[in-house]
């Protein structure tokens, strides 16, 4: 196809402001797909993203459009999540692309994640296209929404669409000005072909289908190609586009998005960002691939059941194949045995890879407490990164411990300045700087990365009643006074719930353990001791009582005598069975330590 009528864009924006809203309304506006067969949500093919009313995996789709110039259009759009959990899926779309529309809800205007989403689309030098959604709310102020696009991302006012995603407004004037904004792509159909891997995804009867998007050449069925990177040769097999389900073509061109199959059944033969050239002759220089991000928190990831570790692991192989920033090693554990010390971007990263494993691939999983990277600083000289608590060295082999620090910026209404700025001081964060951005605080502080990860968002929602946004990037490493806390169930530690803390907050979290354990474990036949322990002392306890057995319900009447001695007999077998008894502890146990 001439590339002058492709254009290739992605659709950006801060979380629920209406991406996939607006990717399903242009999906229907041009008749892509039949109104009785149209939900909500279309693009987002895992039922984990309808439930949850997010998007998690960017979907790429080929739509047709007649413009009024009577050309036919070739769009290849796709859509892209919005939680800074997934930057690197929408880092991933960026290169994918020559244009973006950054979507604007216009009642909650320019969110943290919008600066940050419009940065990236920068740094990828893409045209931008500033989008307004939600224009049918009744109490929305227009004016408002977009002077804040031109005064905080210096948009000209002519360029910003106005567009109402659920009702249809707009649509067909956004087509135009995509059209007339985005340039076509670049490259040429007579050059060496070269491609780059955007994206992947197991199949259990075609192997690895690899999302690709051609930058010169073109490639057809019976296409001997090479992987630059990986220096492996392979056939095509197959070739095809989204529209949106997948379709079978004859050729993908310079400048078009699809799909190749090449009876790829091994994950660790291809990887993401890699390019594809012509075998026999091939381009003369790799596309520059992606940027290594490095995970923020890990955890370890068990099967409840040690026979299944195997399955684990080829499922968390093929699950990295469509998620590249899932890192992972083997582990042993005393409590669980055989698993993973996964690697994740944040805590919501970690909950979805987790469902994914549960539901795509049928396993039951146990999960660590989560905990940062540390560095540790040795008397020798020698550094060390911590992931995991039970290889902290003792504490007179030590010389120091850095944890991680992020930068963290918080968009939030001026009225609520107060209370945002005493949260981030009560996460011990440093104040860096604030500005006034249009009628908003732009405030940035440097906080601990342990500090952020749990529930520092949902606080800065909570207290700026739903219009404060924060983003973050990671900054370096700062010293600090960290200590392991452990917990121990009748003396014995159990590594499950060891976690690293600053000396300051060990005591309230060690606190907040037992207190959550005990009401959770369950009662056994013996008394279970809870304790928190930390630089080797306790610092909290409790006690779960034993179950009550009455062993002299069959006495009745008679001496004394005779039910002393069956009591007596009891108390002795408690005390065997609490030296040889294990503690037995419910999943909730471990999924109540991870919320704490």
């Amino acid at each position: 196809m001439d590339k002058s009528l492709i254009r290739n864009f992605s659709i950006i924006a801060h979380i629920d402001h209406g991406k996939s809203t607006l990717a399903d309304r242009l999906l229907l506006s041009v008749g892509a797909i039949d109104e009785r067969k149209f939900k909500n949500q279309l693009l987002d093919d895992m039922d984990l993203e309808r439930e949850r009313g997010i998007t998690i995996k960017a979907s790429a789709v080929r739509i047709k459009y007649k413009a009024n110039d009577g050309q036919t259009y070739l769009f290849n759009l796709i859509d892209t999540p919005g939680h800074v959990d997934f930057t690197y899926e929408v880092e991933k779309s960026l290169r994918a692309c020559e244009g973006a529309l950054l979507v604007v809800d216009a009642s909650q205007g320019v969110e943290s994640q919008t600066v940050a989403n419009f940065y990236l689309a920068i740094d990828n030098n893409l045209e931008i296209l500033p989008v307004l959604n939600k224009i049918d709310i009744a109490s929305v102020d227009l004016d408002h929404a977009k002077l804040q696009f031109m005064e905080i991302l210096a948009f000209n006012e002519e360029n910003i669409q106005l567009v109402s995603a659920k009702e249809g407004t707009g649509v067909k004037e956004l087509f135009e000005k995509i059209i007339e904004f985005i340039p076509p792509p670049d490259g040429s159909e007579k050059a060496s072909l070269k491609a780059l891997i955007f994206d992947m995804k197991y199949d259990i009867y075609k192997g690895i289908i690899v999302y690709i998007r051609i930058i010169d050449g073109k490639v057809t069925p019976g296409t001997r190609i090479m992987m630059m990177h990986m220096k492996k040769e392979y056939t095509v097999e197959e070739i095809g586009i989204f529209k949106p389900g997948a379709v079978k073509v004859k050729e993908l061109g310079c400048g078009e998005v699809g799909y190749i199959t090449c009876n790829i059944h091994e994950p660790r033969e291809v990887r993401v960002g890699d390019t594809i050239t012509d075998a026999v002759k091939p381009a003369a220089e790799p596309l520059e691939g992606y940027r290594h991000l490095n995970p923020l928190v890990f955890c370890g990831v068990y099967p409840v059941n040690t026979k299944d570790f195997m399955a684990l692991r080829e499922s968390i192989e093929k699950l990295r194949l469509s998620d590249p920033s899932l890192v992972y090693e083997p582990e042993t554990s005393q409590s669980f045995g055989n698993g993973f010390r996964c690697g994740f971007l944040g805590l919501l990263h970690m909950d979805i890879v987790q469902e994914r494993l549960q539901r795509e691939y049928d396993l039951n999983l146990i999960l660590t407490t989560p905990n940062v990277q540390f560095l540790v600083h040795m008397r020798d000289g020698e550094t060390i990164h911590l992931e995991s608590p039970t290889e902290l060295p003792d504490s007179s082999q030590t010389r120091s411990i850095e944890e991680p620090c992020l930068t963290v910026t918080i968009l939030t209404p001026v009225n609520h300045m107060d209370g945002v700025m005493e949260l981030a001081k009560r996460k011990r964060g440093i104040f860096v700087s604030s500005e006034y951005v249009s009628d908003r605080m732009k405030i940035i502080f440097d906080i601990p990365l342990s500090e952020v990860i749990v529930d520092f968002n949902d606080m800065i929602k909570s207290i700026t009643r739903g219009y404060g946004s924060i983003d973050y990037k990671f900054k370096g490493y700062h010293e600090a006074q960290i200590a392991k806390l452990d917990i121990l169930l009748n003396d014995k530690v159990c590594d499950a719930f060891s976690c690293l803390v600053h000396k300051d907050h060990a005591y309230e979290k060690g606190l907040a353990l037992v207190t959550k354990l005990k009401s959770l474990i369950p009662q056994q036949l013996f008394e279970v001791r809870v304790q928190a322990s930390c630089d080797g002392r306790i610092i909290s306890s409790a006690k779960v009582k034993a179950v009550g057995k009455n062993v002299t319900a069959k006495c009745y009447g008679g001496d004394i005598t005779r039910k002393r001695k069956l009591w007596e007999k009891q108390k002795e077998g408690k005390k065997r069975m609490k030296q040889v008894g294990n503690v037995e502890i419910p999943q909730e146990a471990f999924l109540a330590a991870l919320k704490l």
